[in-house]
Parts: structure tokens; sequence; C-alpha cells
């Protein structure tokens, strides 16, 4: 689910957390809240991205969407755990119309997405998983592009414009900044924000890892049941996505992941330096702005308790009409407005 640290675990309830952000004054940042409630039009209009392309970049090949012309301004867009690729599937036509490329990657132990080498460990701790964007827009020849992402994606793209802002132009992030650190999530939350975060918990166990691979995807209908409780999906909707999580590597990222996070797992040495950045929290300058659907029953931050970690031109949206966490594909048409409009947030 949706991530700063584990689904929000980092800045989920304003009370505690948000003393714990090292906040500095906005400088330049012009917030507006706005309450959005349009009919989406294009929800489930689109199934498929159809040919998937593949490219060797850092310790993975990669499997990824490239939808829209090829000279077209770039959007990656990223998803989280446990969804795919398909949180896309009606924003990324809509982008390609307005004269975008679109690129959209399985994140490693996803869908085509594998490791080069047997020997490269199943690491998920978030500094991998953000350098595996930049490496992907190395091996695209990709200077820069906008980011959109939500859940762990979220987090990525806001890592990318956090510490490589000369490779992101702007930022659509769903519940806002999700950076984490090990140091943070020792600080324990009160008893029914722990509730929240269950699976975190079970992963922590052999019985948990045992558990998601014997039931990965009964476990992942379950994460998106409670975290979009409105969001009437259909089998077909699911089964879609949940072929992702056949990858042979997902369990093992997957669990990884949320061990880091409660410092139960070790990183790997190489990315230190990008978690000793991102344990200061660092301010995100680029355009951007945040998003939130009224339905989210993921652990999530207030808007105000991580406004003012944006520090460019900056905008948040809340979603009004059930909308959950997969926030992208559950509102496709303002999650891709949103896009076009922070592209233009200059």
């Amino acid at each position: 689910m949706e991530d700063v640290d584990p689904k929000r675990r980092l800045l989920v309830a304003a009370a505690g957390i948000a003393a714990a952000l090292p906040f500095t004054r906005i400088s330049a940042a012009t917030a507006q809240a706005a309450s959005q409630s349009t009919p989406d039009t294009i929800r489930g209009t689109h199934t498929s991205f159809g040919t998937i392309k593949q490219i060797d970049a850092g310790d993975l090949n990669i499997g990824y969407a490239d939808v829209g012309p090829a000279d077209g301004k770039p959007v990656v867009l990223l998803h989280g755990w446990p969804y795919d690729i398909h949180c896309y599937v009606d924003v990324a036509p809509q982008l390609a119309k307005a004269g975008y490329r679109v690129i959209v990657p399985y994140v490693r132990g996803y869908g085509s997405t594998k490791f080069l080498s047997d020997s490269t460990m199943r690491n998920g701790q978030q500094g991998a998983v953000a350098a595996d964007v930049i490496a992907l827009m190395d091996a695209l020849k990709i200077k820069s592009a906008v980011f959109g992402g939500c859940d762990w994606g979220a987090r990525s793209a806001a890592i990318v414009a956090a510490l490589w802002p000369e490779r992101c132009e702007a930022l659509v992030a769903v519940s806002g900044y999700l950076i984490g650190s090990q140091a943070l999530n020792k600080a324990p939350l009160p008893p029914k924000a722990e509730l929240l975060w269950w699976y975190q918990y079970y992963f922590a166990t052999e019985r948990g890892l045992l558990g998601y691979q014997k039931y990965t995807k009964d476990f992942a209908r379950l994460v998106w049941e409670q975290a979009s409780p409105k969001w009437a999906f259909d089998d077909a909707t699911f089964e879609r996505s949940a072929t992702a999580f056949a990858n042979p590597d997902h369990v093992a990222v997957s669990v990884h992941n949320y061990r880091w996070r409660l410092g139960l797992a070790e990183g790997e040495a190489k990315y230190d330096d990008i978690e000793k950045k991102l344990a200061s929290f660092p301010n995100i300058n680029v355009p951007s702005i945040t998003l939130e659907g009224d339905a989210n029953g993921a652990p999530h931050p207030e808007p105000s308790v991580y406004a003012k970690k944006f520090s460019g031109r900056y905008q948040h949206r809340a979603l009004t009409g059930g909308i959950g966490h997969n926030l992208p594909q559950e509102a496709p048409l303002a999650f891709s407005q949103a896009v076009i409009d922070a592209d233009n947030l200059k």
C-alpha cells in the first residue's frame, strides 16, 4: 500500500508525526486546496497497454509501457504495492492525447521486471526502488520528466524530486510527502494507527512471509478492499493486476520493504548515501500537486502535515465521490489533469 514508510506510517496522524518532520517555512509556494467531484468519464475505458517493452537498467531488466508520441515530453508514472501498471491504464492514453510520452514501469518484483543477476539482493528499501527510476531514465536517455505516483510510487517520485530535481520537471503525488526513514519508524503510533499497519507486522514474521507466498492474490485483494472501500472493482480488473504478482521476486521484495522500514532487515551499502539524505526529510522544490481521495482506507497523513515540505509552486486537491487509495485508477481524469496542471505550474 501506499507508502511513507508503510502506508503512511511516516506521516500517518498529524499528531506525533508532524512534530517529527523538520518542516521549514514556505518560501515561494502557492498552496491551494481544491475539492473536486467531477464525474470520471474515462474510468474503465481501457484494459491494456498493449506491448510491454523491456530494457536493461541498473540491476534490472525493466518491463514498461510506452504510450504516446516518441518525441513528446516524458511523463513517468509509478505504481505501488499491491498494485501494478494498470493503476494508469486510463491515465496514460489521456496524457498521450495531450502530447506526452508516458512511461509506466513495473517496479522491481512485479510483472516482467527481473533482476539481471541471481546474486543481487532482492531489496525493497526506498532508496533502491527510487534509484531504479533514475537507472531507467538513463537507459532510455530521458534527461528529465514529469512524475506521477501513488503508494510506493508516490514515495519514489518524491525521492526523485527531492534528490534529483534536475530529473523531475513537476510532481503529482497521491497522499503527499511519503519519504521516510528507519529512525522515524522507531517511534510508536497510537493504537488505532498501528492497527492500520497490520500487514507490516505480519510481514515481520516467518508466518507472514509464508502466508504471503501462499495467499498472494487473496492478500492483495483484501488490501484493495480495505484501502478503497467504495471502489466497486470487478474480478477482471483485479486479475489484470494480479498477474504482476506472479513475478518470482515479488514476495521477497515486498516483505523486505516492510521489514527494512522497521529496521528488521538490512539494506545495501550502496544506498547508504541516499538514505542519509532522505533521513533529513529534504524539501521538494519542483512544481507539485498532491491529491487525496475522500474514501482512502489506508493510513495517510492530513495535507496540513506535509504542505510545507513542498517549497516550490504547490497545490493540494481533495477528491470527493468515494475515491480511495488507488486514486489514479479510481479517478483517472482527475489524475491526468493534475499531471498536465503540474507541468504548467511554472
